[in-house]
């Protein structure tokens, strides 16, 4: 299994008990839905390595608390904090109507209501305070945000985004 055939679940954070258990922090607005899993990958120095899970039930909020088959001590444990877990991609919840998987998105065109066709997104960028669509129009990089009110219709069919940016947003960047 590569990573990018997969989709990041969350982070394993600390230690639970002294016999192998650890607490994962999702990054999931739906913890329940992981709270059954039979096995997960666990990103280890790059290499996706499957583990396959004993028992796991939601802890607090959004941590998962875990426990590995085959991992059993505190030193075992020890060797899998502050790594990475991730699932195959069709394990996703299939989204409907206007709302999307970042990595969905990816190659769809944006055509916004006044300017037209704008051009296709390359990456989504979630390392600002706004998620933004980076956009390639003609070799430009246009950068519209990812503003539920900016967002008309999702038309997953035609892989196009219609949106409704402010006046003169667009024009920015020609």
């Amino acid at each position: 299994m590569k990573k990018d055939e997969c989709f990041y679940l969350g982070k394993i954070v600390k230690k639970y008990s002294f016999k192998g258990e650890l607490l994962a922090k999702l990054d999931t607005d739906e913890p329940d839905l992981y709270s059954n899993l039979d096995a997960i990958f666990v990103d280890l120095r790059g290499n996706m390595v499957p583990f396959f899970i004993e028992r796991s039930q939601l802890h607090k909020s959004d941590l998962l608390r875990l426990k590995f088959e085959d991992v059993d001590s505190e030193a075992d444990a020890d060797s899998l904090l502050k790594s990475d877990l991730y699932l195959p991609l069709d394990l996703l919840p299939k989204l409907e109507g206007d709302k999307f998987y970042f990595h969905e998105v990816i190659g769809f065109s944006i055509k916004d209501k006044n300017f037209g066709e704008v051009g296709i997104i390359k990456n989504i960028n979630d390392s600002t305070a706004q998620a933004l669509f980076e956009i390639d129009s003609d070799g430009t990089e246009i950068l519209i945000p990812m503003n539920d009110e900016f967002i008309v219709k999702v038309d997953r069919k035609n892989k196009t985004i219609h949106v409704n940016t402010p006046e003169g947003l667009i024009d920015l960047y020609l």
